[in-house]
């Protein structure tokens, strides 16, 4: 007899089971993309459909997956509506740029993010999240309550700027989240203008606002660069080797240009603790529904901690805390959709035999959100089920079935660099405080370009 209690099931839009109207597609898009999505998306390995007269694939079965990010990469380019929204605030950063400049950009960071690399960041890491965990100190064995989303953006945001900028990016992390907040609500969002394909000076109703805090985070990005350079010239023997040193010794012709360093610098700065925020608060909400989960995270902390062990190893030596990261990413990736556009003709045959056609100029959604959640490749696909994650199981997850960090030359440059981050924040948090939910914690997931809390993440914090 199975002993193990009923998985706790997060919330989550259910699959649409009529088709929406022309409306209602509008309406949904711009309100909240996970919701649009049908019961095919969930049930199928492919999905051919029309958006506006424009032809969509949507790619679930991992094969396909793999010939599309991976065995003709080359073939596929971001689609028009994807950078008709990102291209406007990041411009030519590293998740927006193609061609030669997205490659000048790759080369240059690979470095600061090999393994070896990251793991040197370990000690900064736990430095900051114990700086951070001790704001919780005098919540007392009752708790108060905090907006765990909005701590965990605070909490990555001050990893990062000491990892990657050693503490010297110029900004206020006072008002940090609410300001990243601020820009993705307003500049990261679906205009109607961009369903309509409308050229980047049409202006977007719905973004009328954000240029102002665009301007904001252009500023912070000049500001820290000015100062930073100032360093170097008084004084490059003092001046801190990090990952903004490197963007700016690569300037110059055979480098980055000024302004794709200045891009690259607010793609960091502005999305680059974004996504692993959002999945530590995902995370603490649903550990706090699954107190097995809870039981297992915490023997495993408390008895690695005891040991001594550098944090450099807990991303090891902490397989149910990783576990649990790793199904909250699942659950909620933190980019929901990977869009592409077909350049020429390109075809692909399934082991069954079954033909893919994808004609030049078909856009092509690989969908992490429904792939991570379809019936075809995974056990109670919408539980809290970290166990699949752990090292004895998670051999049966194929490579191109689960995509938190996406795959193919455009996988993400900082996954290991989030993977350790994570376990070790979790590690801190969860060894002197238990997270709760309250009656006040009513999550929504919804769609700006990361997933998120709609209305953010009550939650109670008390010591163990």
């Amino acid at each position: 007899m199975d002993m193990r209690p009923e998985p706790f099931v997060p919330p989550a839009p259910m699959p649409r089971t009529v088709p929406p109207t022309r409306l209602r597609i509008i309406w949904t898009v711009m309100r909240n993309p996970l919701e649009l999505w049908g019961r095919p998306s969930f049930t199928l390995p492919w999905i051919e459909t029309k958006f506006f007269k424009e032809r969509t694939l949507i790619v679930n079965d991992p094969g396909l997956i793999r010939h599309v990010l991976v065995d003709n990469a080359a073939n596929y380019e971001m689609s028009e509506i994807r950078q008709l929204i990102l291209r406007p605030i990041l411009r030519d950063g590293l998740l927006t740029a193609e061609g030669p400049v997205w490659k000048r950009s790759r080369k240059a960071m690979a470095p600061v993010f090999t393994p070896k690399h990251a793991r040197g960041f370990a000690g900064q890491m736990l430095a900051k999240a114990e700086e951070y965990a001790a704001r919780y100190a005098d919540a007392g064995p009752d708790g108060k309550i905090f907006d765990i989303s909005v701590d965990m953006t605070e909490l990555t945001f001050a990893i990062l700027s000491e990892t990657l900028f050693s503490g010297e990016i110029v900004t206020a992390s006072e008002s940090f989240s609410d300001d990243v907040d601020r820009l993705l609500h307003r500049m990261g969002r679906v205009d109607p203008m961009d369903l309509l394909r409308a050229p980047p000076w049409v202006p977007r109703l719905t973004r009328i606002g954000g240029s102002r805090v665009l301007d904001k985070f252009r500023k912070v990005v000049a500001d820290t660069m000015a100062l930073r350079r100032q360093r170097m010239a008084a004084n490059p023997n003092d001046t801190p080797q990090d990952f903004l040193t490197l963007l700016l010794q690569l300037e110059g012709p055979d480098g980055l240009t000024r302004d794709e360093i200045e891009d690259n610098i607010l793609t960091f700065i502005g999305a680059g603790h974004e996504t692993t925020a959002r999945a530590l608060a995902w995370t603490l909400y649903c550990v706090a529904q699954s107190r097995h989960v809870r039981e297992h995270m915490e023997e495993e902390i408390d008895r690695v901690l005891a040991t001594g062990a550098e944090p450099v190893e807990w991303l090891d030596l902490m397989p149910w805390t990783r576990a649990a990261f790793e199904e909250a990413l699942r659950l909620y990736p933190p980019a929901p959709s990977i869009n592409r556009a077909a350049i020429a003709d390109d075809q692909w045959v399934s082991p069954g035999g079954e033909t893919v056609r994808i004609d030049a100029g078909v856009t092509v959604l690989v969908m992490p959100w429904t792939l991570h959640r379809h019936e075809l490749y995974w056990e109670k696909p919408r539980a809290f089920m970290p166990e699949r994650f752990l090292p004895e199981n998670r051999g049966a997850i194929g490579r191109f079935q689960y995509l938190p960090f996406g795959a193919g030359p455009r996988i993400c440059i900082g996954a290991t660099f989030a993977m350790q981050e994570a376990v070790i924040a979790l590690a801190v948090l969860m060894r002197r405080y238990r997270f709760d939910v309250t009656p006040q914690t009513k999550v929504w997931p919804v769609q700006k370009l990361t997933t998120q809390p709609r209305d953010g993440m009550p939650m109670r914090v008390s010591l163990r």
